[in-house]
């Protein structure tokens, strides 16, 4: 069980740190470009030292394919947060229904046919 439990966690920390290193730097659009690209690298260390263990981890009880997908679902997830919470946009319904689209192919890639 917690096998199966901590790549989910790891690759949740992981993708916090990623959605920052990758988009946390448009609130700060005035910062010189060099700036913001070594600023994401350093953010972008951290999220490496949660996304390889979580997929050394996780490659023990998932496949590549559902360990991809379920990184995917968790990005979806905290990319929708961080960019309501921290970003201010706004969550539109075509965002969501697309959402959905990618949860059911997870219910494909997870199906045991």
């Amino acid at each position: 069980m917690i096998k199966a439990i901590a790549p989910v966690i790891l690759l949740t920390v992981s993708n916090i740190f990623m959605t920052f290193a990758w988009y946390g730097h448009l609130r700060h659009r005035q910062s010189a470009l060099w700036i913001v690209i070594l600023v994401s690298w350093g953010i972008a260390f951290f999220e490496y030292c949660f996304q390889v263990p979580a997929n050394r981890i996780g490659s023990y009880v998932y496949s590549a394919a559902q360990l991809k997908t379920i990184q995917e679902i968790i990005t979806l997830v905290v990319f929708s947060v961080f960019s309501v919470a921290y970003l201010k946009e706004q969550f539109r319904w075509n965002y969501l229904v697309g959402f959905l689209f990618i949860i059911l192919a997870a219910f494909f890639i997870f199906k045991k046919w």
